[in-house]
């Protein structure tokens, strides 16, 4: 179901746990979590753990990849909100992103 979507991590746990029609409850407890911290994540008071990644795709029938790739964009999302980051900064960053992948196939080939 995941396309990169333009909300934030929790309301798409959100809008999972309505689609399929669990209660927060139900959810929670199916993330060994308690219902007031999944709140918290649905409102975006608190952050998913990365390391329930697993087990929500196998709750939802979810690709692991494409899960995690809404929750990382989220996250990427979050950092630069906060920081304030511009358009510049950014672009400097992405620089920056492709320079490790070339060390990265440099050190892979030697």
């Amino acid at each position: 179901m995941t396309s990169l979507m333009k909300t934030t991590f929790g309301e798409y746990i959100r809008l999972l746990r309505n689609e399929n029609e669990l209660t927060l409850t139900q959810l929670a407890a199916k993330l060994n979590l308690d219902s007031a911290n999944l709140s918290k994540i649905e409102n975006g008071k608190r952050d998913f753990d990365e390391k329930r990644l697993p087990k929500l795709a196998k709750i939802f029938k979810l690709n692991l990849t494409e899960l995690r790739n809404e929750y990382v964009t989220d996250q990427i999302g979050k950092h630069i909100y906060e920081t304030n980051c511009t358009k510049q900064l950014l672009q400097v960053a992405e620089e920056k992103a492709e320079y490790r992948r070339t060390l990265n196939k440099s050190l892979q080939t030697q």
